[in-house]
């Protein structure tokens, strides 16, 4: 498995596969989960306690985490998508450099 986010890499979907004991997570949703508790630094939860902000270590980007099927159980699978610095303040309402909130 892939530890790090590649600079060429801009979205991260993870999936929920069929198996003979109900569903299971593809290795992309074991990659976010191992990101976004080893990896990146997390900087803030939105208001609706759902989508959480990230900043990767190695190259200053922002990275926020999803759960975009609302139709499914618990919102689906995770989904980590790079956001800008301008989406991610407006997003979050926080000064990404000092991670406060306005």
């Amino acid at each position: 498995m892939k530890q790090k986010i590649t600079p060429d890499e801009k979205i991260i979907s993870g999936k929920w596969l069929k198996s003979e004991n109900g569903v299971i997570t593809d290795e992309n949703c074991k990659r976010i989960e191992y990101l976004t508790d080893h990896y990146l630094e997390k900087i803030d939860t939105d208001s609706s306690g759902w989508n959480k902000l990230y900043k990767d270590p190695a190259d200053g980007r922002f990275w926020v985490k999803t759960y975009p099927n609302s139709e499914m159980h618990g919102g689906g699978p995770p989904h980590l998508k790079e956001i800008s610095p301008t989406e991610a303040q407006k997003q979050f309402q926080v000064d990404i450099n000092h991670k406060q909130k306005f």
